[in-house]
């Protein structure tokens, strides 16, 4: 029986043990840009069998928050070689998070800053705009959450240029940041999962309409992204029933039970599945039923997926064993605990207490809060 310690394959990726550190969202790249905080950051948390950064923007318009690094320039792939070169050297394995937000963003974040005619605003499949909120940053350094922006609707002509904008940044987050691998963000209410919902897509065209429509832009960007840093080294987060940003269907069962068929052929490293509401309610459910995991997995599996099953939101030590002990989860992330204890690993290995983290301090900010908790040894 696998143990969360024991060593485990995810696709190409050799992995030390099934703790997967999730990706969270920091608030501290200026100018898109990994500074030194992010290389001792992450460093400091290449326990974790795979690390799975934080969301990172595959172009300025896949932007959606203040601070946030990116995948689209020279000095933005250098900050990112840095880290990554401190995480291997730590023994670690590190993947990148391939991001555009859609309409979760605001004109000020956007190429041309809203002060052009037409200019600056968020793209999504409908210009539906999100009851949601983004995080700025203020003229004097400090932050605020403000109000979504309303999207326009992308034209069809429009799309396979952001689907190459995904080809381009996972082959340069493998080739010159070297990263492992790249996972694509297609949870949270942000582009992917955008399409995919019939609450914020009510296109007409060959991406909106029928379950199969919806799904087309998801598969194209798994294909592109598979060509660029190769199916073993590409895994995609999923999350079939979360509220996050406005995410809404009625009907999360199909769809993403042929989501799950569609990507069992890819070859994928792993499907990272976050449970019920993200960061919330693992029981929560959008439509009359609840949503059937196992079923989603079964139809994964059934399609010839032998990737590792991922599995996220609220576990801990016991859950995350359970989970393993039935065969139904290869890998457990854990998000908020590896905020706080950055050797939540040897925490986990020993039962020991954890620290607890600092709110104030999870977006936006300097060193504290973010590289300054005590290790074990020193709690």
């Amino acid at each position: 029986m696998s143990t969360l310690f024991d060593p485990v394959d995810a696709g190409n990726l050799r992995l030390a043990n099934s703790i997967v550190m999730a990706p969270l969202t920091r608030n501290r790249s200026p100018h898109a840009v990994p500074t030194d905080l992010a290389v001792t950051y992450y460093r400091q948390r290449a326990t974790a069998g795979l690390i799975v950064t934080e969301g990172t923007a595959i172009s300025h318009q896949g932007q959606g928050y203040a601070d946030v690094p990116g995948l689209y320039a020279p000095e933005q792939l250098a900050g990112w070689k840095r880290v990554t070169d401190a995480v291997h050297a730590a023994g670690g394995r590190i993947v990148v998070q391939l991001w555009h937000v859609g309409r979760i963003s605001h004109t000020s974040l956007q190429p041309g800053g809203g002060l052009q005619p037409g200019g600056g605003r968020p793209v999504a499949p409908s210009a539906i705009r999100a009851r949601s909120k983004t995080y700025l940053v203020k003229a004097d350094g400090s932050g605020e959450f403000a109000e979504t922006s309303e999207p326009r609707a992308l034209e069809t002509g429009e799309i396979a240029g952001i689907v190459d904008d995904f080809r381009r940044a996972a082959k340069a987050a493998v080739e010159v940041a070297g990263f492992d691998g790249v996972e694509i963000h297609g949870a949270n209410g942000y582009l992917v999962d955008q399409f995919l919902r019939s609450g914020s897509n009510r296109r007409t065209d060959a991406y909106g309409g029928s379950i199969e429509n919806r799904a087309r832009f998801l598969f194209e960007v798994v294909d592109a992204v598979r060509d660029a840093a190769g199916s073993g080294r590409t895994g995609i987060r999923l999350s079939p029933v979360t509220p996050a940003n406005d995410a809404s269907d009625p009907q999360p069962q199909p769809l993403f039970d042929h989501v799950a068929a569609g990507l069992g052929s890819r070859g994928l490293a792993y499907v990272h599945v976050v449970e019920g509401a993200t960061g919330g309610d693992r029981d929560f459910r959008q439509g009359d039923e609840p949503f059937d995991y196992r079923a989603f997995k079964a139809a994964y599996r059934e399609a010839g997926g032998r990737g590792a099953w991922l599995v996220n939101n609220g576990y801990d030590r016991e859950l995350a064993e359970k989970a393993l002990a039935e065969g139904y989860a290869d890998l457990v992330a854990f998000g908020r605990p590896f905020i706080a204890n950055p050797d939540l690993v040897a925490r986990l290995r020993q039962n020991a207490t954890l620290n607890e983290p600092d709110k104030s301090t999870f977006y936006g900010g300097g060193a504290r809060g973010y590289i300054d908790y005590p290790p074990l040894a020193a709690s």
